[in-house]
């Protein structure tokens, strides 16, 4: 078996069960393993510490599969594990037809993502969306589809590898049909009472924004008799949710026409009130700005951006651009009015963000509260020993 071997002390953080090395804490590797290839991670004395994948391109050299020395991997392997974060879904989520089925190192299968969407029309096909982020769940990309079909019983499987992170596994971007029949143009999902059509094909990520769901319902449940503005508002979840629940007015702003023109197919599929939404093809930051400079004023505003930084080189410009629109959303705010306010970027903890929300309330001048911590939802479980999953933060602020 091909051994990596592992420097003094360097350790440390598999015996917490972090499931990932990196390359400089490497002291030597025996044999000549392969990209995905499994190897054997031992302590610089011999003792063993994991099963894991090895990519050989990347920085995060290895990626544990299991911390059990008896425990091969193969077919079985991912077929149990597959299975048993199905059953976690099973028992988790209610209530919507859109589940991320497989949340990478947290259920056991580092650099896999992997959604279901169950299509709400009869002439549509459910479909399961996965991305191969990594060397070795690449490698094992066969039996990990024959796993899904397995335990969903649903035989569309269609890859969204198409995600730039694959380069550093010195992987090429894949997108196309893994199993089954490929995705209908697009396929209409329900969540909480919400029909949403996903773009399986050309959306972003796997095509919706499965880990919003809970704070889509907490919108819902809030936006009543409310002026709402949703801003990066991409094809419209969070602008349908208060729609649903019965905002006054909803005003959305995104960059993609495209987005915007599927936010509004899902406006009439739901047989919302149209003259209630209005859909602003603009870029946020200058629009939030002009919309405060023209006197308009929001009972509820939703701010979630796309990822401002993809590493921690960009964080300094990054917090820049969250202070901006976390300070003229803060403006824009009636009182009592309420923020919900989001960082997808990873390398922006939960501490840093509240403290650039509380220097953009400090510079508007108003006193905020914190009515809640935000995240994923429960099928996008946290391992503690990876915080580096914890990619979602976001707060539900009101002004005092």
């Amino acid at each position: 078996m091909n051994t990596v071997t592992l420097k003094p002390s360097k350790e440390k953080s598999l015996l917490r069960r972090h499931p990932w090395v990196y390359a400089n804490a490497i002291d030597r590797v025996d044999g000549h393993p392969a990209a995905g290839a499994t190897v054997l991670v031992r302590a610089h004395d011999g003792r063993f510490l994991a099963r894991a994948a090895y990519s050989p391109h990347s920085q995060i050299r290895v990626r544990v599969w299991s911390f059990d020395e008896t425990e091969p991997i193969d077919h079985a392997f991912f077929k149990r594990r597959v299975q048993r974060a199905l059953a976690h879904r099973r028992t988790m989520v209610r209530d919507t037809g859109a589940v991320r089925l497989i949340f990478g190192e947290a259920d056991g299968l580092p650099g896999l993502i992997v959604d279901h969407y169950v299509a709400d029309d009869a002439d549509q096909r459910s479909q399961i969306v996965c991305q191969f982020m990594a060397a070795g769940v690449e490698a094992w990309k066969d039996a990990i589809v024959a796993a899904l079909i397995g335990a969903t019983g649903c035989p569309n499987v269609y890859e969204r590898s198409d995600v730039s992170i694959r380069q550093k596994e010195g992987l090429e971007q894949m997108t196309g049909v893994l199993a089954g029949e490929p995705p209908s143009d697009v396929l209409i999902t329900s969540e909480n009472g919400v029909r949403y059509h996903v773009d399986v094909r050309n959306g972003h990520k796997t095509g919706f924004y499965v880990d919003q769901r809970d704070n889509r319902l907490l919108v819902q449940q809030l936006a009543q008799d409310r002026d709402v503005l949703n801003c990066f508002c991409y094809t419209g979840g969070f602008s349908l949710a208060a729609l649903k629940g019965g905002a006054r007015r909803v005003v959305s702003i995104d960059s993609s026409g495209e987005a915007l023109a599927l936010a509004q197919q899902n406006v009439a599929a739901n047989g919302f009130d149209a003259e209630r939404a209005s859909w602003l093809d603009a870029d946020a930051f200058r629009t939030l700005r002009r919309l405060y400079d023209d006197g308009e004023r929001f009972d509820l505003i939703v701010l979630d951006p796309p990822k401002f930084a993809p590493s921690r080189e960009h964080v300094d410009r990054a917090s820049r651009a969250y202070k901006d629109i976390n300070l003229t959303g803060l403006k824009l705010l009636r009182p009592g009015g309420l923020l919900f306010t989001y960082s997808c970027s990873g390398a922006i903890d939960s501490e840093l963000f509240q403290k650039i929300v509380a220097s953009a309330a400090a510079d508007a001048r108003v006193d905020v509260r914190i009515l809640k911590r935000l995240g994923a939802g429960v099928d996008h479980p946290l391992l503690t020993a990876f915080p580096e999953g914890e990619y979602l933060k976001g707060l539900l602020l009101q002004i005092a």
